[in-house]
C-alpha cells in the first residue's frame, strides 16, 4: 500500500513538473524581447538624463550621450540574460550564493550608471523647480530679517525723541528759571539746546531714513514675486533658471542696501558723541553765587546727559546684536544633481527609475523558484520516468538507427572483401 503512494506521489510529481516546464517554454519564449525592450526604455532616459549634464549640444556631445545608453541597455540586457540563465541551473549553496551577490554588485552597478539618470530625465524639472522653490524661501527669509532690522533701528528714532524733548523740557525750565534758579538764556539754557538741536539733527537723519526702508522692502518682495512665477510658469527650465539668476542677484542687491540703511550704528556713535563732545558755555552769571549755580546745574546736567547716552547706545547695541540675514546666494543646479539633492522629496520618481533597472531581479527569483520546483517533482523517480512521448519516440527511433548500424557493420565483417584479380605480366618483344 506504501509504495502505491509513493508511485501516485511520484507520478502527480512528474506531471507537476512536466506542468511547470510547459510554462517555462512558453515564457522563454518573450522573456528575451521583452528584457530587451526594459533594456532599450532604461536606455532612452538614461540618453535624457546624460543629455541634461552635457553643456555642448554638438554632434560629438549627441554620440557621446547615444554610445552610453547603448552601452547601458546592452549591459543590462547581458546582465539579467546571464542571470536567468544561471541562477535557476545551479544547485549547490555556494554557487547560489556567488551569484546572488554578483547580482546585488551588478544591481549596485546598474543603480550607479543608470537609475540616477533615469531618475534625472523623470523628475529632472521638477527637481529644479524644487531648488528655485527652496532659494526663494532662503531669499524671502533673508529679506525679512534685513528688513525686520532696519525697522527694529528706525524704532530708535523714538528714543532718540525722548531724550530730545527731555533736554528741551529742561531748557525750558531754565528759561524760566525753575532749574538753576536764574531766568533767561544763559549757560545752562544753551547747553541743553546744544544736545537738544543735535538730537533733533539725529531725529530727523532717522526720519529721512523710513522712506528709503519702505521703497527697498517694497522692490524686494516684487522681486520675490517674480522669483516664485518662475519656478511655476510653463516653458524650458533652462530658461527659467537664468532668469531666476538675474532676479537673484537683485534682491540680494536689495538685500544689502536694507543692511545699510540700518541707523543703529548711526545712533550708537551719536550717543557716545553725546556725552563725550560737549561744549561748556562760559558762565555768565553776575554773581559768583550765580555762577556757582550755574556750575552746579551744568554739572547734574553733563551727569544726566551720560545717563540718557548710555540708554540710546544700550537700544542702539540692541539693534546691532540682532542676528544678521543669512548670506543666501543662488548656486544653478544640474537636473541629475537636483534630484539626488531633494531626493526625499521625489521617492515615486526614484522608485520608478530604479523599477525599470531591478524589476528582471524579480523574474530571476520567479524562474529560480520555479527551477527548484521542477527538480524537487523530479528528485525522486528516473530520467526514465520522465520521458514525454516525443522525447521516448525520438529514443526509439535512436535505438533503431544504432542497431542498423550495427547489423551493417556485423555483415560487412562476415563477409570479407573479394582480393582484386592481378593481371599476368607481359613478355618483353
Amino acid at each position: 500500500m506504501t509504495d502505491e503512494r509513493l508511485t501516485h506521489a511520484e507520478a502527480q510529481g512528474v506531471r507537476y513538473a512536466s506542468e511547470l516546464e510547459g510554462h517555462v517554454r512558453w515564457l522563454d519564449s518573450f522573456s528575451a524581447a521583452a528584457l530587451g525592450v526594459l533594456a532599450v526604455a532604461s536606455g532612452i532616459y538614461t540618453y535624457l538624463g546624460v543629455t541634461s549634464l552635457l553643456d555642448d549640444n554638438g554632434a560629438l556631445s549627441f554620440f557621446a550621450a547615444i554610445s552610453y545608453s547603448i552601452a547601458v541597455s546592452v549591459g543590462i540586457f547581458v546582465f539579467w540574460s546571464y542571470l536567468m540563465r544561471l541562477l535557476p541551473a545551479v544547485r549547490t549553496v555556494g554557487a547560489r550564493m556567488g551569484l546572488f551577490v554578483s547580482m546585488l554588485f551588478g544591481s549596485l552597478a546598474i543603480i550607479a550608471m543608470s537609475s540616477w539618470l533615469n531618475a534625472a530625465a523623470l523628475a529632472g524639472a521638477a527637481a529644479v523647480e524644487q531648488h528655485l522653490a527652496r532659494t526663494v524661501q532662503d531669499y524671502q527669509g533673508a529679506l525679512e530679517r534685513a528688513n525686520e532690522i532696519a525697522v527694529r533701528a528706525q524704532g530708535l528714532e523714538r528714543d532718540v525723541a525722548r531724550v530730545r524733548q527731555s533736554f528741551e523740557d529742561l531748557s525750558e525750565q531754565e528759561a524760566t528759571g525753575d532749574l538753576s534758579g536764574l531766568a533767561g538764556r544763559g549757560a545752562v539754557f544753551r547747553l541743553l539746546r546744544q544736545k537738544s538741536d543735535e538730537l533733533a539733527g539725529l531725529e530727523n537723519q532717522i526720519a529721512s531714513q523710513q522712506p528709503l526702508v519702505n521703497a527697498a522692502f517694497a522692490e524686494g518682495n516684487a522681486i520675490l514675486s517674480r522669483m516664485r512665477q518662475l519656478t511655476v510658469e510653463p516653458g524650458p527650465i533652462e530658461v527659467r533658471s537664468v532668469q531666476f539668476s538675474e532676479e537673484a542677484v537683485r534682491l540680494s542687491g536689495v538685500i544689502t542696501q536694507l543692511r545699510q540703511l540700518s541707523v543703529a550704528p548711526l545712533v550708537s556713535r551719536a550717543a557716545q558723541d553725546l556725552s563725550a563732545s560737549v561744549v561748556l558755555p562760559e558762565l555768565d552769571g553776575s554773581t559768583a553765587a550765580s555762577r556757582a549755580g550755574q556750575q552746579s546745574t551744568i554739572q547734574s546736567v553733563l551727569q544726566l546727559l551720560g545717563q540718557r547716552a548710555e540708554t540710546l547706545r544700550r537700544a542702539a547695541d540692541s539693534v546691532i546684536a540682532m542676528p544678521p540675514p543669512s548670506e543666501t546666494i543662488y548656486t544653478p543646479i544640474s537636473t541629475a544633481d537636483a534630484v539626488i539633492r531633494y531626493a526625499e522629496n521625489f521617492v515615486p520618481s526614484w522608485a520608478g527609475a530604479i523599477a525599470i533597472d531591478l524589476l528582471p531581479a524579480v523574474l530571476v527569483f520567479i524562474l529560480a523558484i520555479t527551477h527548484a520546483a521542477i527538480r524537487s517533482g523530479k528528485s525522486r523517480v528516473g530520467v526514465e520516468d520522465t520521458m514525454t512521448i516525443a522525447e521516448l519516440r525520438a529514443a526509439l527511433n535512436a535505438v533503431g538507427d544504432m542497431e542498423a548500424a550495427m547489423s551493417r557493420a556485423k555483415d560487412n565483417a562476415a563477409d570479407p572483401p573479394k582480393p582484386l584479380p592481378v593481371s599476368a605480366p607481359k613478355a618483353n618483344d
